[in-house]
């Protein structure tokens, strides 16, 4: 029998269905009766992960209590938040349900470390680099992590919100750009550590883009069917 998997959505609702569309594409189905029964809350009123993190918005953690809350609530056997820099309060959130949550940025190290790159670049949001959800993993796998400059990481926040707000082709531009300057630093991958990037960017010049939300589908339809 297959599990039932909610998703918390809404940070942002197009990195939701992006979570959504790849597990459904990844699902070995022959008919409906064989993809995976999903229990999605799109919840954009999640106050800003980054802006939390950073000290300058609401804490969005009860939202997501809620959020996880509700999808317990709802028959969900698991939880994945559709979200890489909401992982932040991943323990506060998986103490207040009894059902598992997923860890994005943990299995996206795993799928790293079977894959022979060295150095390793982020891109991602303030909060997420700040609270070293991808660094600390990497570093203790014994890899180099390339970390923007400044000004890039401001043009990378700019692509975020830029995709958010429904500005894919600025965005694209933006991450192209902040792409080869780590590629100029060294990096042999890039991981698009913000749930947004992949949305508009797939590939840069022959270097491997290493895309949380495919790898997390992946295991999800593993651990799923």
């Amino acid at each position: 029998m297959t599990k039932t998997l909610g998703i918390m959505g809404g940070m942002g609702p197009l990195a939701t269905v992006d979570l959504m569309n790849k597990i459904i594409r990844l699902t070995p189905a022959q008919r409906d009766q064989d993809h995976i029964h999903m229990i999605v809350d799109n919840y954009p009123q999640i106050p800003d992960r980054t802006e939390a993190i950073m000290g300058k918005g609401a804490n969005p953690l009860s939202f997501m209590i809620e959020s996880a809350k509700r999808l317990e609530a709802a028959g969900a056997d698991f939880i994945a938040i559709a979200c890489n820099t909401a992982h932040y309060y991943l323990d506060d959130i998986q103490n207040s349900v009894n059902i598992p949550i997923m860890n994005m940025p943990k299995e996206t190290v795993r799928f790293i470390d079977k894959a022979g790159f060295k150095t390793i670049a982020l891109l991602a949001t303030d909060g997420t680099l700040s609270s070293n959800l991808y660094q600390e993993s990497l570093r203790e796998g014994g890899f180099a992590v390339v970390e923007p400059d400044p000004v890039t990481q401001e043009s990378i926040m700019e692509g975020i919100y830029s995709v958010k707000s429904g500005d894919l082709n600025k965005g694209k531009k933006l991450f192209l750009h902040a792409s080869k300057t780590v590629i100029e630093q060294g990096a042999e991958a890039i991981i698009a550590a913000c749930t947004e990037i992949p949305l508009v960017l797939t590939e840069i010049d022959g270097i491997k883009l290493i895309d949380p939300t495919q790898i997390l589908a992946n295991k999800i339809v593993e651990i799923s069917i």
